[in-house]
């Protein structure tokens, strides 16, 4: 059985239904990132489309996750005398 919980959101005026594990403080608090980040790019390039704001933030994202990483292997790196 799975522990997927349903939850309703708002992403940039669009409603969307979405399921994971997390509990709606989490939900709520990326739905809450997502729109401040779609805000500031509507503010500084109000040209963009909102695929283009959603690409964006998509990657910014994916690169902060990679740069997070990068940040635990070099810790864990100087842990183990590397």
């Amino acid at each position: 059985m799975s522990n997927n919980k349903r939850y309703k959101i708002k992403i940039d005026g669009e409603e969307y239904t979405i399921a994971g594990p997390g509990s709606q403080k989490e939900v709520l608090a990326a739905q809450q990132l997502v729109n401040e980040q779609i805000d500031h790019l509507k503010e500084v390039n109000p040209e963009l489309s909102a695929l283009q704001r959603a690409n964006l933030v998509a990657f910014n994202a994916v690169a902060d996750q990679i740069s997070k990483q990068q940040e635990i292997n070099q810790i864990n790196g100087s842990e183990s005398g590397q």
